[in-house]
């Protein structure tokens, strides 16, 4: 686990429920063993990054509750900015302005980057500014994006880990499944066309 992750999440109330349950003594040998800072974006982290079709993103109120939302667009709309940035447009949607409004009195933000198919997942901590309007966003927006974006949300990570897979149940979106599909559509079309040869065959036997 990198440091700089831990040293956001493990609280003193976190380390004393770890140490009750037994588990302090391996989490501190494994954060002294992996990744001093831990809060940049290496290639893989990017690569899975833009990638991504969809996270979740939480937020927490001026009044302490936490708002998870979800987040989609085409595979790239969350884009790495540098090494410790990224970035997506953000699209008009209800305009209930929830996510919104929370940043205003709380730039924190958590969210959390799934890759079902393979059973990955990457958390990632940090804090989100905004530049209002769709001009602002223009670089950010997706190709044949069609819905107006109202501002660019950009996010400076300040921690991020590759979390376990335990637990995470496989499930496939349309394009992961694409290929396998074709193929099975191209071999029963094989087998339809021999069939069909081999009754016409049968036919004239007789």
């Amino acid at each position: 686990m990198p440091r700089a992750f831990s040293q956001l999440t493990f609280t003193p109330t976190v380390l004393a429920h770890q140490q009750r349950m037994g588990s302090a003594r391996s989490y501190a040998k494994f954060i002294e063993g992996g990744p001093q800072q831990g809060h940049e974006i290496g290639p893989a982290e990017q690569a899975f990054i833009e990638a991504r079709d969809g996270f979740y993103q939480a937020t927490v109120s001026e009044t302490g509750w936490p708002y998870v939302q979800y987040r989609g667009g085409p595979a790239g709309f969350l884009r790495v900015l540098g090494p410790r940035t990224i970035g997506y447009a953000d699209l008009s949607g209800n305009r209930q302005y929830i996510s919104r409004g929370n940043l205003d009195g709380n730039d924190r933000v958590a969210l959390i980057l799934m890759d079902y198919a393979n059973q990955r997942r990457l958390k990632i901590l940090g804090r989100m500014t905004f530049t209002e309007g769709a001009e602002a966003a223009a670089s950010l927006l997706p190709e044949r994006q069609n819905h107006p974006a109202e501002r660019a949300a950009i996010i400076a990570v300040e921690g991020l880990d590759w979390n376990c897979p335990q637990h995470i149940t496989p499930r496939y979106t349309e394009t992961e499944l694409a290929p396998h599909l074709n193929a099975l559509g191209a071999e029963l079309a094989q087998l339809r066309a021999e069939n069909a040869r081999l009754k016409e065959q049968l036919s004239r036997s007789l």
